[in-house]
């Protein structure tokens, strides 16, 4: 089942990754979640080849793969979509304009304008019977469009945004829209703009069927309860850098307390 269909039942789980660890992908898989979040904004993964080895990773693991590319880049999104990515996420989104860009790069025509190749992973290396019609048609139903709101501009703009057809879900950034309008930064929304950017995105998304995808740090089960109940459906608990913190700092203080 695609992370899509998934997103249709219900709510769904995800791990950033930033390591960029093909084993990291595969525990993350292996503990059942629905999809890595693989990093090409803020991370050290090196480009397109360690990419490709972390989708495969997610594969062999069951998990689905979601690239958030470094911004609106024709090749980037078709490359990291060729490999095997369910979908794209797009960081500072801000006019409808990008988001059209989007979807022109990253859906084939009609409803965009992506360049096509046989010889490529997400074609199944135009073997076994390999057909463009069914090729397109399945690419264009499954791709995940998700323009992320880190800005105060999105918000601004948001009715023009969120009319552009072919969006899943859009990726709230608290830290980033803290940032856009001065606010306290922090994933816990605690100023009242940010908060006024999440109540305008979570109405106009609600009224066009649009998933909403954010971090819930800490995931404890009342945080998961609080998200959902607020409408986010999309849920990254948190990534393998802070996890791997937690458990050494855990560890640090048990050692503390024999020394």
């Amino acid at each position: 089942m695609t992370l899509k269909e998934k997103l249709k039942k219900g709510p769904v789980f995800g791990i950033t990754c930033y390591t960029g660890m093909a084993s990291v992908v595969e525990c993350i898989g292996g503990w059942g979640y629905d999809f890595v979040y693989l990093d090409l904004e803020h991370s050290t993964i090196d480009g397109l080849c360690n990419i490709e080895r972390l989708i495969l990773a997610a594969k062999h693991a069951g998990v689905s793969p979601l690239v958030r590319v470094s911004g609106i880049h024709d090749s980037e999104i078709r490359q990291v979509l060729e490999m095997g990515a369910e979908g794209v996420v797009v960081p500072h989104c801000r006019t409808r304009k990008d988001v059209e860009e989007i979807i022109k790069n990253a859906k084939f025509p009609p409803m965009g304008r992506r360049g096509g190749e046989s010889n490529v992973r997400a074609a199944g290396f135009g073997i076994n019977g390999f057909s463009w019609a069914s090729y397109t048609k399945k690419s264009n139903d499954e791709t995940m469009i998700i323009p992320m709101d880190e800005d105060f501009e999105f918000t601004d703009n948001i009715e023009e945004i969120l009319s552009v057809e072919g969006i899943d879900a859009v990726n709230f950034g608290p830290v980033d829209y803290a940032l856009s309008v001065g606010a306290e930064v922090g994933y816990k929304i605690t100023d009242d703009r940010v908060e006024t950017g999440y109540r305008r995105l979570r109405e106009e998304a609600e009224k066009r069927g649009i998933g909403i995808m954010a971090p819930v740090v800490p995931s404890k089960e009342e945080d998961l309860k609080a998200a959902i109940a607020r409408g986010i459906n999309m849920l990254i608990l948190g990534n393998d850098m802070y996890h791997l913190n937690q458990g050494l700092k855990s560890v640090a203080e048990e050692v503390h307390k024999v020394k």
